[in-house]
């Protein structure tokens, strides 16, 4: 029997090459918890493709709360702060905490994400905070840097053969704003 992972996702596009490589050796359940993602209509977009393809696969998907006013409230004074910095570090920490907070509560044996499948990220910065939640939790955090090894290349050649929507930038309004990602 394998172990149960809970993988915060949150697009398509990021999760395709992360499922195919977890799949392998743990039953996983996506957890989509993105309050970061701006505007609505493209939190559903990115919801409702990610949910598309977890029945495709036949994997339980599971949607978080969308609450952005709170995630606008902890990142409030940090507009300008560029990719990688302290706002990504908070964004980070409240989406992966939340994740944590749901695999400990329904009996998980691992969790992790696939945010780090993006070459825009800081993998060590993601697996650091993490880290740190699991520490925490006291439920291990699968550490990866899944762009490595061409994952974010392969994730992009099965998102064109999936006909993924795919967005432009990373999710969070200020990025948006800069087309920084």
């Amino acid at each position: 029997m394998k172990s149960k992972l809970l993988l915060h996702a949150c697009c398509a596009p990021c999760s395709i090459y992360v499922l195919q490589k977890l799949s392998a050796d743990y039953e996983v359940t996506i957890y989509f918890y993105d309050p970061n993602i701006h505007p609505k209509l493209e939190y559903n977009k990115r919801r409702d493709e990610l949910k598309k393809y977890a029945t495709k696969l036949q994997l339980d998907f599971v949607e978080g709360p969308y609450d952005s006013a709170r995630w606008l409230e902890r990142t409030k004074g940090l507009e300008n702060e560029p990719e990688r910095g302290q706002r990504c570090e908070i964004c980070f920490d409240i989406r992966l905490a939340e994740s944590a907070r749901y695999a400990k509560e329904n009996d998980f044996d691992y969790w992790t994400t696939v945010l780090s499948i993006s070459p825009h990220k800081d993998h060590k910065q993601i697996n650091r905070v993490g880290q740190r939640i699991a520490d925490i939790v006291g439920l291990p955090f699968i550490t990866a840097d899944w762009k490595k090894n061409d994952g974010f290349k392969i994730a992009n050649q099965l998102s064109k053969q999936e006909n993924f929507y795919r967005q432009d930038y990373c999710g969070c309004i200020y990025s948006k704003n800069n087309k920084s990602v």
